[in-house]
């Protein structure tokens, strides 16, 4: 009796070790009344997303590497994470590495304000992207396989018109930190124009306000993203506007003259953007 309830405990913990890694739980609260729309409303954490199953090993595809090659823009042109690295990359996103890795980086820009000399004209701004840069959009991507499975612009669409996305709280800290010194804040994201609305209201829902501009790309741009982003920035500047600082998740959007005086690449192993 007692071997065979000792079998059926190795069967069951086979079943559950063989899994798939892309199980995953979402559990994000989302805004449910009226008063969930004003700029006070504090943001959910993007740690609530919890892995039930997957030890986040892989197979074929050495994903450390792989992340790292992303980040460091020798991995370029990819259209999806490999199927082999969607544990991997999930865990990472979900898990403390993330967190940890994002604060390196604001921890250095806030170094970097610090020693800032200020003209205090009113010309001195910081230009930031929105999605995986100040709004994340993990909630979407954990139902979508990390960026494993080929983007869907019809889905991805509909999720960004609930509004619903979580600011990410290492970006917040620098937000915050530079409307307190006087820069200015500007948002320049890939987004359109008929996404506007939304937007702005998904960034007061997550009490962020008092910013300069948001540049959204208009209709009918075929350019790449290097080429709209270093246009606007080049609008600022042409302006009188002094582009203290950049920071973005793509190497598209810190790329491409002028880019700033200093930029911040936040880590995004999901996607990529030429």
């Amino acid at each position: 009796m007692a071997m065979a309830r000792t079998t059926t405990l190795l069967l069951v913990a086979a079943a559950l070790l063989g899994a798939s890694c892309s199980a995953w739980e979402v559990n994000i609260r989302m805004p449910t009344s009226a008063a969930d729309v004003d700029e006070a409303v504090v943001a959910p954490l993007i740690h609530a997303l919890r892995p039930l199953l997957g030890s986040g090993k892989h197979a074929g595809v050495e994903c450390d590497s792989w992340v790292l090659g992303v980040e460091a823009h020798n991995v370029r042109d990819w259209k999806t994470v490999p199927a082999s690295c969607e544990g991997y990359v999930g865990h990472y996103m979900l898990g403390k590495h993330f967190r940890r890795d994002s604060k390196i980086v604001i921890d250095q820009a806030l170094a970097y304000v610090d020693n800032l000399k200020l003209a205090g004209n009113g010309k001195e701004v910081w230009v930031f992207d929105i999605d995986e840069t100040t709004l994340s959009n993990l909630p979407y991507y954990a139902k979508h396989g990390f960026g494993a499975t080929p983007f869907n612009a019809t889905s991805f669409n509909a999720y960004v018109r609930e509004g619903s996305a979580p600011a990410l709280p290492e970006t917040k800290r620098l937000y915050n930190k530079l409307r307190s010194v006087g820069i200015k804040p500007v948002f320049l994201t890939g987004r359109t124009e008929d996404q506007r609305a939304i937007t702005v209201t998904n960034l007061r829902r997550q009490g962020i306000s008092g910013w300069m501009n948001l540049l959204l790309k208009q209709p009918g741009f075929k350019g790449s993203a290097v080429t709209y982003k270093s246009g606007e920035r080049q609008k600022l500047q042409d302006a009188g506007y002094v582009i203290v600082g950049n920071i973005g998740d793509q190497w598209s959007d810190i790329l491409g003259a002028p880019e700033g005086a200093r930029t911040f690449k936040l880590p995004d192993p999901m996607y990529y953007i030429g």
